[in-house]
């Protein structure tokens, strides 16, 4: 990936995570979010494990279904993973750099969630180069995310590895123009949850509506696009 280069928001992936709605995840697909989020951790009221595969399997090809998870077996990851049709894994707790790997090798797109609160906390990140494909920088919290808020984002200055992000945490209907000026070199995208949220796990379709379309401009060959990350 080049660094030199300033993001668009045109060029924005935009994640839409914590999804287990039928009805909710099929209204949303039709936005075209180039991602959407299944939580299989228990602990999270948005656990998806209840949902119907079928769901998922059948989303618009242009809607890629992540399936996030915290310290599970990499057995148990790729079981679901399996049984949903998903091929993004994103890892929420303390997976090991040689987890990371060896879902990659199988071939998975590994994102590695890390919590954010000082510059202290990108110290480490350089043992996962080349295990992941992308990191999610989300606001630090032992609740492994979905806590409505946001770190500094002038934290990312201090962030130089080559591997691109997903700037989470806390961001809401209101932080079109925090987005943007949140926007670095390696930021290759959001992932927008719990401020979305009618109820936890069904999104706020007017809201998502209004943000998306003033965040970027779609046109008609986005979905035929295949990201730079995406094997």
């Amino acid at each position: 990936m080049t660094r030199n280069r300033q993001p668009l928001h045109a060029e924005m992936m935009i994640k839409v995570c914590g999804m287990k709605d039928a009805d909710n995840i099929r209204n949303v697909a039709a936005l075209t979010p180039m991602m959407m989020g299944f939580i299989f951790y228990s602990g999270s009221q948005r656990y998806a494990g209840n949902l119907d595969a079928d769901v998922v399997r059948s989303l618009p090809g242009h809607v890629r279904p992540v399936g996030v998870f915290v310290n599970s077996e990499e057995h148990e990851v790729i079981e679901i993973c399996r049984r949903y049709g998903i091929k993004i894994v994103q890892l929420h707790g303390e997976e090991s750099p040689a987890m990371c790997g060896s879902l990659r090798r199988q071939g998975f797109t590994v994102f590695k969630a890390v919590g954010i609160a000082t510059a202290a906390d990108f110290s480490m990140l350089s043992e996962y180069e080349g295990c992941v494909d992308m990191f999610l920088f989300d606001t630090k919290s032992p609740q492994h995310g979905g806590t409505g808020c946001q770190f500094d984002h002038s934290l990312l200055e201090k962030y130089s590895l080559d591997v691109p992000y997903l700037l989470s945490g806390g961001i809401g209907p209101g932080d079109v123009d925090t987005v943007v000026a949140a926007m670095r070199p390696g930021m290759a995208g959001i992932d927008i949850n719990s401020r979305f949220e009618i109820a936890p796990g069904v999104k706020n379709l007017r809201a998502l509506i209004q943000f998306i379309l003033s965040l970027r401009s779609f046109n008609e060959y986005e979905s035929d696009n295949t990201p730079f990350w995406e094997k």
